[in-house]
């Protein structure tokens, strides 16, 4: 069927007789009236007047058929290509007008609610709560003390009174700065404790010194439920003429009143620290129970273990020999110091369960605390 032919007869091609092209317009009109969407009239509408649809190949014929009976078939199939496109035309506008109007119902703004929709944010926890601690402190006439975290082994060791062979001067405790030649021999930490803060304070000021060190420390610590090699620190001292122990016990009664409330007092255990003497570690009444759980099998306490209390950190006299590193006459004065990490105080402050929690940044840890806690 390359080349006309004049014998043929073109009531003997199926697809041009005029009930097929009707029939062929017919289906393409329900196809599209029965189109629910936009994307359903698409697909109707490639399969009824793309190049492969019914009316397209119907078209194709009649380049085969002799000159006299082109005319008629080409009328026949014009009128029904153009009722089809025009009937897409019109479905097309009545879906489009479908779904703007629905598109204004659903995404409907209300222009009554408060135009400022961010969500609040939140300070992280132990920013805020080492900023509590200060204000407690600042409150009973403490002044807050910082110092670099990049500290000569002399502030953060020796003037503590902590020996050249002590464990904690090696690198399994503590991070060393290379120095020019790469090795760790600079000198130089990252510092361990925050207590390189009292000594140059001490330095600073002429006593009375009364002074609160919050900061960043480092330990050679895996990352864990209960350890971090990075946390917050908080380091109180006192050094005045007569301060005793008395006055060490009543500073962290306050303490933890102050931030568990009513109802809590420490204990003080004997222990050992190079920078005090004497030294203690100090313990808190179990903030859950109260100390009600001790040796009452009704009541258990998995907080405290059903001890009745909770280790908060270490404390004590400062040293004489501190003291004399720093010129500051031991015969004269007396101090005392206590510390305890920021992250600990959290986790008993708020059944924070994973220390990790703390460092890994997630909002949805951060968030419930608010901008104060």
């Amino acid at each position: 069927m390359s080349a006309p032919n004049k014998s043929y007869d073109p009531v003997e091609v199926e697809a041009l007789k005029p009930e097929e092209i009707e029939r062929m317009r017919d289906e393409a009109l329900a196809a599209f009236a029965a189109a629910g969407d936009l994307d359903a009239l698409a697909q109707a509408k490639t399969a009824h007047t793309g190049g492969t649809s019914p009316l397209a190949l119907a078209n194709r014929e009649i380049g085969a058929l002799p000159p006299q009976a082109k005319a008629a078939s080409g009328k026949l199939v014009g009128m029904a290509r153009g009722a089809v496109s025009k009937a897409l035309a019109a479905r097309q506008t009545e879906l489009e007008a479908e779904r703007d109007d629905r598109v204004l119902v659903e995404e409907a703004v209300d222009v009554t609610l408060p135009y400022d929709r961010v969500p609040a944010g939140a300070r992280h926890p132990l920013t805020t709560l080492s900023e509590r601690i200060e204000d407690i402190f600042t409150a009973m006439g403490y002044e807050v003390a910082e110092g670099p975290e990049v500290e000569a082994e002399w502030f953060n060791f020796d003037a503590l009174n902590i020996s050249p062979d002590h464990p904690a001067r090696g690198e399994q405790d503590t991070f060393f700065v290379a120095g020019e030649s790469g090795k760790s021999d600079s000198g130089v930490v990252l510092r361990t404790h925050t207590s390189p803060v009292q000594i140059r304070s001490m330095i600073d000021r002429a006593p009375p010194v009364y002074v609160i060190c919050p900061g960043r420390v480092y330990r050679s610590d895996e990352l864990d439920a209960t350890h971090t090699p990075v946390f917050m620190q908080v380091e109180l001292l006192a050094i005045d003429e007569g301060l005793t122990m008395a006055d060490l016990k009543g500073t962290l009664d306050h303490m933890v009143v102050s931030l568990f409330g009513e109802g809590m007092k420490t204990r003080l255990r004997p222990n050992y620290f190079p920078f005090t003497e004497p030294s203690a570690e100090m313990d808190m009444v179990c903030y859950v129970c109260r100390g009600e759980s001790v040796g009452n099998p009704d009541r258990p306490c998995r907080t405290c273990s059903s001890e009745g209390w909770i280790e908060l950190g270490g404390c004590g006299m400062v040293n004489p020999k501190v003291l004399t590193s720093v010129g500051v006459d031991p015969q004269k004065y007396s101090g005392f110091a206590f510390g305890f990490g920021i992250e600990r105080m959290l986790m008993f402050r708020h059944n924070v369960e994973d220390m990790r929690d703390m460092v890994e940044g997630d909002i949805r840890f951060t968030r419930p605390f608010g901008m104060e806690i």
